[in-house]
């Protein structure tokens, strides 16, 4: 029982109680003042968001324990998740062995749909990588990298997800980057707009994790259907060992400055977490203060947790993550 609910009932129960103390009179007056409680205490059960979670938070699971990727749907359910964010490097080791053939996209469609089904989950995204630099100054892989994607952009239509999750690897030259990023994502944007899939991208590694200069890329693609998924995390712009995700971080961009300045192009939240203190917050990032700007912006759609810590075992992780959005939202001013 979530706490907010027990008070509720507690504050029920004691309205019932005090009925064989005080006069009628005062009865209705109690119950009165005690339903008003509880009317307002409700109001903090359900947060402004939906939740939903990223299988990037199963991933060690899949790849180091053999866990069906395709038990997605059923685990995310038995964690208290009602939105599904597919990653599709996750499949690869299936898709690969026919080069990503339309039996085999069909297939994967087919397999998640089933289960997304059989237990009552909404798919909302995928996650693409490994499918070509849309941001690379080369214009003949650039478009290669664009075809790469058509294939997702045809599985999210086809499982009903709002969009596909892509990256802008690419030129570390800002002027070059922005142009390319936009030329890439105009082109992609455009195939899937007939599909009603929208096209966002992440602050996922190298410019594209400085959010000033991905908000100006948004701002001159300026295609409904292109937006961003602002992580809590992922601001790291340069790493010492020259790598885009996984190296110490030389140069960091501030995280909240960083997801106020990419809401206003969200169609996606993705909460990340690392690892938490004793009373269960994030020890890198201030969740309050992350849903407050999340909030202010009149966001109501769905964010993922995406447990990304090595203290925690995976599915603790995620709990933790999902508890920790629970109440931070209950808590905001």
């Amino acid at each position: 029982m979530k706490r907010s609910t027990l008070k509720i009932a507690i504050l029920t129960g004691l309205a019932i109680f005090l009925t064989g103390i005080y006069s009628c009179k005062d009865t209705k007056k109690v119950e009165t003042e005690a339903t008003e409680m509880s009317s307002e205490m409700e109001k903090d059960v359900e947060p402004f968001f939906q939740l939903s979670l990223a299988q990037w938070s199963m991933h060690k699971m899949v790849f180091d324990e053999g866990v069906d990727p395709y038990t997605f749907a059923e685990k995310a359910k038995g964690w208290g998740f009602t939105g599904l964010e597919y990653v599709s490097g996750l499949y690869y080791k299936e898709l690969e062995k026919s080069n990503f053939s339309k039996e085999a996209m069909a297939a994967f469609v087919e397999k998640c749909n089933a289960e997304s089904t059989k237990h009552g989950m909404k798919n909302v995204l995928i996650m693409i990588d490994g499918q070509g630099d849309l941001a690379t100054t080369d214009a003949k892989e650039r478009k290669k990298a664009v075809e790469n994607h058509y294939k997702w952009v045809d599985a999210a239509a086809a499982m009903g997800c709002h969009s596909i999750r892509v990256n802008l690897a690419g030129s570390q030259n800002p002027e070059e980057w922005h142009s390319n990023s936009v030329d890439g994502l105009k082109q992609l944007a455009t195939y899937a707009k007939d599909k009603n899939v929208n096209i966002i991208v992440e602050n996922h590694g190298g410019l594209s994790s400085n959010a000033a200069k991905l908000a100006e890329v948004m701002k001159a693609v300026n295609m409904e259907n292109c937006g961003t998924l602002p992580d809590f995390g992922n601001f790291c712009i340069k790493r010492k060992d020259g790598s885009y995700y996984n190296g110490e971080c030389e140069e960091e961009y501030d995280m909240y400055q960083g997801v106020m300045e990419l809401m206003p192009y969200a169609k996606g939240v993705s909460a990340k977490s690392y690892n938490f203190d004793e009373e269960g917050n994030e020890t890198k990032i201030d969740y309050s203060k992350m849903l407050k700007i999340v909030k202010n912006s009149g966001y109501t759609g769905f964010i993922g947790v995406e447990y990304e810590g090595n203290e925690l075992g995976e599915e603790a992780g995620i709990l933790a993550t999902k508890e920790l959005l629970l109440n931070a939202s209950n808590n905001l001013e």
